[in-house]
């Protein structure tokens, strides 16, 4: 499963931060899709999440787990600083409301990813249904 989210992440954050510099899909004011807001630091840390995303997916099932762990962390991080921030993060990167919204998905589901999701919650089922113990019969 982690495998296909870090495909599925790579070609997404890849695809995004090309995007970011093609005039008509990323409006004059610099609106990616006409919702979010992105710059060459924007677009660029897309294209790098991306690649990394991409080296993961070739990589062992523990580097997936690592990478979705610290990328959700990372990006809950970049979620509060935007929120707090407003219209950037750090001075670096350009953003927007949309932008910190749609961080905070990628934060839940990524850490969701990265420490089990449903492989825990399969694990927590029972397989088969539990019966009480017997009493001894007199």
């Amino acid at each position: 499963m982690l495998k296909t989210w870090a495909w599925i992440f790579a070609a997404v954050f890849i695809l995004i931060g090309i995007l970011g510099f093609v005039p008509g899909i990323t409006t004059a004011e610099g609106n990616l899709l006409g919702v979010f807001e992105v710059d060459t630091m924007h677009n660029i840390a897309h294209m790098v999440t991306g690649l990394v995303a991409l080296f993961v997916a070739l990589g062992s099932e523990r580097a997936r787990r690592l990478f979705f762990q610290i990328f959700g962390w990372l990006y809950l991080l970049t979620t509060i600083i935007g929120f707090i921030q407003g219209d950037t993060v750090l001075g670096i990167i350009g953003a927007n409301m949309a932008d910190h919204f749609l961080h905070l998905v990628i934060a839940i589901v990524s850490l969701w990813l990265g420490y089990g999701g449903r492989k825990r919650m399969a694990g927590s089922v029972p397989t088969q249904p539990q019966q009480p113990p017997q009493q001894p019969q007199m």
